[in-house]
């Protein structure tokens, strides 16, 4: 494919279970209080299917995946390919890009998964790109999905306070509009940092574990680095971001991360105070936000950041 090509972000949609855990609702199960998870946080509340209920992330992410769908005036057999980035599959297999391509009645798009924790959509979205630009797609949907109330220590609130449900999809596409799309993508990974933020796949207690001082740290130098990186390798400065969309994992690491760099709040997109960190999902649920809020125009330079378990780091910038 001609070097020309680039990938256009079309389209964002995401869906939230209905049920609301506020602050108030944690206190009454863990000894904890709404102070003292605001003060620390930034969340007020977070959506969460209930406990006795039988969730699904492949049927989270399909509903994301069709808002994003009908945003962008595509039907499923539009998509060429199926990226879900997740650490909270129904099944180590079938994928969950393989329901999620199951619930859409899309029959011929290929479709996996991969698992980088918090970084995952960066990660994806740096792959889709590359099967973009070699040609080897024109439409790709990339979804982020997470139930991670199921993974959770309810008697650990240094975790249990910090997690919410949540799905995000974009739909990109192959465009020829020269500097618009996916200027640049950065990954990095420190897999000796790994036991700061973990999970465990078998044994009696499958609960996320985490240093919260030292994903702190390592989120703020990290996250800023990844920044600056991805502002780079698209020929930019600091000043020609318009929007900074980070992984919503902790408002004080966000806060940090806007000093450390120089970026203006005015300019920082934050919503973890209504969905806490939902992983994956999280940079599209606070990009469909912005979109919604008419802060996402033509023209427009948004750079996404990232933190998560593994290490995993990521960065990247799109035009609109």
């Amino acid at each position: 494919m001609a070097s020309s090509i680039s990938t256009a972000l079309v389209s964002v949609g995401t869906a939230v279970p209905d049920n609301v855990v506020t602050n108030d609702d944690l206190s009454k199960i863990v000894n904890t209080s709404d102070e003292w998870i605001s003060a620390r946080t930034g969340i007020k509340q977070r959506h969460m299917f209930p406990r006795d209920v039988q969730a699904y992330a492949w049927e989270l992410g399909g509903k994301a995946a069709a808002r994003a769908l009908n945003k962008a005036k595509m039907s499923p057999a539009d998509i060429d390919g199926i990226i879900c980035a997740t650490f909270t599959p129904d099944n180590f297999f079938p994928s969950t890009a393989c329901k999620i391509q199951a619930f859409l009645g899309n029959c011929h798009a290929f479709a996996f998964d991969i698992s980088a924790a918090c970084s995952g959509f960066i990660y994806g979205l740096n792959i889709a790109d590359a099967l973009i630009r070699s040609g080897q797609a024109r439409t790709m949907l990339l979804v982020g999905s997470e139930i991670i109330s199921r993974t959770l220590d309810w008697t650990d609130r240094s975790t249990c306070i910090l997690f919410g449900d949540a799905a995000g999809a974009v739909v990109l596409q192959a465009c020829n509009k020269p500097a618009t799309g996916v200027l640049s993508t950065y990954m990095s990974s420190d897999g000796a940092l790994g036991n700061i933020l973990s999970l465990p796949a078998f044994g009696e207690k499958r609960y996320m574990k985490m240093s919260g001082s030292e994903v702190f740290k390592n989120a703020v130098r990290l996250m800023s680095d990844a920044t600056k990186i991805a502002v780079s390798k698209a020929s930019l400065k600091l000043g020609d971001i318009h929007l900074l969309i980070p992984h919503q994992a902790n408002v004080r690491i966000i806060n940090a991360i806007a000093e450390n760099i120089g970026i203006p709040r005015e300019k920082i997109v934050c919503n973890i105070n209504r969905y806490g960190n939902t992983s994956s999902a999280s940079i599209p649920l606070a990009l469909e936000e912005a979109w919604d809020q008419g802060r996402v125009k033509d023209g427009t330079v948004a750079v996404f950041t990232s933190l998560g378990g593994g290490l995993t780091v990521g960065g990247a910038a799109v035009r609109f």
